[in-house]
């Protein structure tokens, strides 16, 4: 959305597994379209309109507990509780090694 000086406001993607992640675009809009927040910018490479939850980048806000950690918190405690889960899950599923 441009702001009242008629500059370009951009906006960058932030999913880390997206193949556009790091790169910064023109932010043409950013309107709820599907049931979410979603940006649209022009894909240089294809002079397409193209959109991206607006989740994927740098124009979502904050979750409550990156910013309460200040993002140096590797896991939520229920994030780690399910990963405790899944690997006890793991651990039943396959037999353990018998060594003599």
């Amino acid at each position: 959305m441009p702001n009242q000086l008629n500059e370009d406001e951009y906006f960058q993607v932030t999913h880390p597994f997206h193949p556009l992640t790091g790169q910064r675009f023109v932010l043409l809009s950013k309107t709820n379209t599907y049931g979410e927040s979603r940006v649209f910018f022009l894909d240089p490479s294809s002079a397409k309109l193209r959109s991206l939850p607006a989740a994927w980048t740098d124009q979502a806000p904050l979750d409550p507990f990156t910013r309460l950690t200040g993002g140096q918190a590797l896991l939520r405690l229920s994030d780690l509780r399910k990963l405790v889960q899944f690997l006890e899950n793991w651990d039943n599923h396959f037999p353990k090694p018998q060594f003599e």
